[in-house]
């Protein structure tokens, strides 16, 4: 039992031509897991930070994160369903060992540093909640974590996956109608970028907390465990058309509670001229502004998330450490349990000396951020290669508006360090 039970149910829809009326729901999951993955505490951090710092002003990077990531998400969805290798394991055996090595390292110092963000949360949430501290609540949501990775239970995480994101994102929709919410701005803030003076390292922190190094990993894993390579020419065209319904609804949610977030954070706290500095002041700052009941609903969802997007950067860390060694994911095999381990261990032992979790959360995502591009750039070299793709390769279009994204995040991570 594997990752390969996880969307068991979905394969035997491999085949259908058409998709009629509510059908297309069947395609969906994946990408959930992924979308679990960008509103984890990292994004929390970045996007309360945004928003009571800069107000409406960042809801761009929201926008402009989310459109590179339903591409990069699809196309390395693709290399899965065509290849029925994760992108871990194409780069193993695709790419020259000193080009994968060096890339695959950074990709599991990226994923300890998501794994970071993501038990820090869990523990700021306990503490929030039940006056647990910090370095306790830290192992207990490892522990947690730990059990329901290495139990199988596969088909109940992903019920409680997708229940968790809808909680969450019900939650701050909840919020929304508690507070004045400036449209006019906001809409303005979704589509024109500006770099307010201070605001780079928060710009960095909410890109490198949407589009997660990890989470190229973990989709194309999670999709080429389904098979669809074995079934045929007209399986594989069939899923690559319907592919897209399942990361563009995915992704679409996640933007949508992470602009919540943003105009929440803008909402209550920038008008004030009060910055969040801290996840617990946000929490006591939002009570009397907000209630008792938003104050409970923001801590209780945090620890959703925190405990969820856990789950899936063990994931993400076991199919990149399994594939280093040539195997796809599976929780019974030593190479993944040791990037299960390491990821969640390391991030962990980390956690006891962190001062300011605060900060700690923000820097976790900056170095998703500074590490993007070299797992981007080599996803695209997979993708576009005929000898790794055949038939299904990028056209030139596609590997124009991938490398575009590519030298983007680079220009942006360059200019992060330039500005320090």
């Amino acid at each position: 039992m594997g990752i390969r039970k996880f969307f068991n149910d979905l394969k035997s829809h491999g085949h259908r031509r058409t998709l009629g009326g509510l059908d297309f729901f069947r395609y969906i999951g994946p990408g959930l897991l992924v979308t679990v993955g960008f509103i984890d505490p990292g994004n929390w951090a970045s996007n309360f930070a945004a928003g009571s710092q800069f107000g409406y002003s960042l809801l761009w990077v929201v926008t402009l994160s989310t459109v590179m990531l339903i591409i990069l998400q699809h196309n390395v969805a693709h290399l899965g369903i065509a290849t029925g290798l994760c992108l871990s394991e194409a780069a193993t055996r695709y790419a020259p060992r000193w080009v994968s090595r060096p890339i695959l390292a950074s990709a599991v110092v990226a994923s300890i540093s998501t794994s970071l963000a993501e038990i820090l949360g869990g523990a700021i949430a306990l503490e929030m909640l039940f006056g647990i501290p910090i370095a306790w609540g830290a192992v207990l949501t490892t522990a947690v974590v730990l059990i329901m990775l290495f139990t199988n239970s596969y088909k109940r995480i992903e019920r409680a996956i997708i229940t968790f994101v809808s909680i969450i994102g019900l939650s701050f929709i909840y919020e929304l109608f508690l507070v004045d919410i400036d449209w006019p701005s906001a809409m303005r803030g979704w589509v024109t970028p500006t770099f307010p003076d201070g605001s780079m390292i928060v710009i960095m922190s909410v890109l490198g907390a949407v589009i997660m190094p990890h989470n190229l990993f973990l989709h194309s894993e999670v999709v080429q465990s389904l098979e669809y390579h074995k079934q045929g020419e007209k399986s594989i065209r069939s899923r690559l058309k319907y592919e897209l319904f399942d990361t563009l609804f995915s992704m679409i949610v996640g933007w949508a509670i992470n602009s919540a977030m943003i105009l929440l954070a803008a909402a209550a706290f920038f008008g004030g001229g009060v910055p969040v500095e801290e996840l617990q002041q946000a929490k006591e700052l939002m009570t009397p502004l907000l209630g008792e009941n938003a104050g409970n609903i923001f801590a209780a969802a945090l620890l959703l998330a925190g405990v969820s997007s856990t789950v899936t950067s063990g994931m993400a860390a076991g199919s990149i450490s399994a594939g280093i060694f040539g195997e796809s994911y599976h929780v019974k095999d030593s190479h993944s349990q040791i990037g299960i381990v390491a990821s969640l261990g390391i991030a962990l032992l980390l956690i006891f000396f962190i001062g300011d979790p605060f900060q700690g959360l923000l820097v976790s995502q900056m170095v998703l951020s500074l590490q993007l591009p070299f797992t981007v750039f080599l996803q695209v070299w997979l993708t576009s290669s005929p000898r790794v793709m055949g038939q299904y390769a990028n056209t030139p279009l596609n590997r124009a508006v991938l490398y575009g994204i590519a030298i983007i995040v680079t220009l942006l991570n360059i200019y992060l360090l330039i500005a320090q």
